[in-house]
């Protein structure tokens, strides 16, 4: 994959596609608010604050993983971001979803927004992304200090801004046709998928790709 290539753009709106699926990353939340609160409108204000959380967590593992890039040997950054996936996924199919949430459902924009981060960060989003931007560490060269870093923070923003574009438009989306037309929360009693089995999945495949390739 090279930098700024049509396949990094595509990959980082796919897994802003993926994580916009999963109901941890907000969705769900955002319908349980509008049927709370007897309003559509506050379905889709609900979607900004858990955008914003979800980005700030990944803008935070996407940081620490340029920074990084910079300075140490890329074989060895693969490796170590790879074991890190892969032990997140075992932890996560494991013992990660169990936590009740912390945020009720008479909560402000400010708490949704802590809420979602916390849980973007909780379910290893950011590292994710981090194999779509290994290029831009690559390009960089392994040891070439904050300049070099500086240089790839523009594309490496731009990789952001697609995932969570993409990622908004997914969770507006199913929430405005769960909301609308699939009776609320009632449909999850007999059409339930198991996301986080998927999730914790492709945090391993992720993890695995990483070292493998």
């Amino acid at each position: 994959m090279e930098p700024g290539s049509t396949t990094m753009w595509l990959s980082a709106a796919g897994l802003g596609a993926f994580h916009g699926i999963n109901p941890a990353m907000g969705w769900l939340f955002a319908v349980a608010l509008g049927l709370y609160a007897h309003s559509r409108r506050v379905v889709l204000i609900s979607l900004v604050p858990i955008a914003i959380g979800h980005a700030a967590s990944v803008a935070l593992v996407l940081a620490g993983a340029l920074t990084l890039g910079s300075l140490i040997d890329h074989a060895y950054l693969n490796r170590a971001c790879g074991a890190l996936l892969i032990g997140w996924g075992v932890w996560s199919a494991v013992r990660g979803h169990r936590g009740k949430p912390a945020v009720g459902m008479r909560t402000g924009l400010a708490g949704l927004a802590v809420w979602s981060f916390v849980m973007s960060s909780a379910h290893g989003a950011g590292f994710m992304l981090i194999p779509v931007l290994l290029p831009l560490c690559a390009a960089a060269g392994p040891a070439a200090g904050f300049s070099a870093t500086a240089k790839t923070l523009p594309p490496a923003a731009l990789v952001l801004g697609i995932h969570t574009l993409a990622m908004l438009a997914v969770i507006g989306a199913i929430s405005m046709i769960v909301y609308d037309r699939a009776g609320g929360l009632g449909f999850l009693r007999t059409g339930w998928i198991n996301i986080d089995l998927v999730w914790s999945a492709a945090l391993v495949l992720c993890g695995a790709a990483l070292i493998l390739l």
